[in-house]
């Protein structure tokens, strides 16, 4: 598991002080990103050998809201994994209170084709792999 911290900004609030619904998505992306990197197999070296991982499903759920300067702490974890596509959770707090629980769908893609990454990006899912929720 691996957490990722964001600091709400102003122009990421709605009229109500409270943080907009769609930030969320972004949120999840930021920390999804920065696991990754953790794994010294980021997106711009795996962008870089011609493979992409685009996001196919997305899911949130609202529980609590966060407003302008809150932390957000994500915690990003693996909940499925192939050589074709994996899921990641995202668990988002506040302190002790969850606000944002979600999980995102991603394949993996090679000249607009699927790829089984275990062939092509080896050390990628090796690493992944070592990352799943067992």
């Amino acid at each position: 598991m691996h957490t990722y911290r964001h600091e709400v900004k102003y122009y990421e609030c709605d009229k109500m002080g409270v943080t907009h619904h769609s930030n969320y998505v972004r949120f999840m992306e930021e920390a999804r990103v920065a696991w990754l990197d953790s794994l010294g197999y980021g997106f711009d070296r795996v962008e870089a050998e011609g493979v992409f991982s685009p996001v196919i499903a997305v899911a949130c759920n609202y529980k609590s809201p966060s407003t302008f300067k809150d932390i957000i702490e994500i915690e990003v974890s693996v909940a499925k994994f192939s050589e074709l596509k994996f899921d990641i959770s995202y668990t988002m707090r506040v302190g002790d209170r969850i606000v944002c629980t979600a999980q995102s769908t991603h394949c993996f893609i090679e000249n607009n084709r699927p790829v089984a990454i275990s062939k092509r990006l080896p050390e990628l899912y090796k690493a992944i792999s070592e990352s799943v929720v067992k």
